[in-house]
């Protein structure tokens, strides 16, 4: 099982002193978050797009995945490229993060390049729904 899973934190987000809701704490993992459930993790990706957006204008699938998961980390261009192939949004297409019918997939897409396993979707969706709570 991938970390990201076995932590149900399917963003891999990193430690920090952001506090989600159902986070575990402190977390088990020395560098990433750990979340109650899966819908938990994705809800905190959920919030943390919607953040990228609202507090820096990084609303396209190119600014906001570039921010994070950076070149210096990442293959960056790659996971664009995947997400984009997976969900048929362009990367410089402008996305609203409130809209459920292009964040699901999106998220889902970024789960998929996380943990290299296809997210349920069910998972994803209620991790949206919280999001929206």
């Amino acid at each position: 099982m991938s970390r990201g899973l076995d932590n149900r934190n399917p963003g891999n987000i990193r430690r920090s002193g952001v506090r989600y809701r159902g986070e575990v704490r402190p977390s088990r993992d020395a560098d990433f978050k750990q979340f109650k459930s899966m819908e938990w993790g994705y809800r905190a990706m959920f919030v943390l797009l919607d953040t990228y957006r609202r507090r820096y204008g990084l609303d396209t699938v190119r600014k906001m995945i570039s921010r994070y998961a950076p070149p210096s980390e990442n293959d960056t261009a790659r996971y664009v490229r995947t997400v984009c192939e997976m969900t048929g949004i362009a990367p410089d297409e402008k996305i609203n993060t409130r809209c459920r019918a292009t964040m699901v997939p999106l998220v889902s897409a970024m789960s998929y390049v996380e943990n290299g396993v296809a997210a349920r979707r069910d998972e994803v969706e209620r991790g949206f729904d919280l999001s929206m709570e």
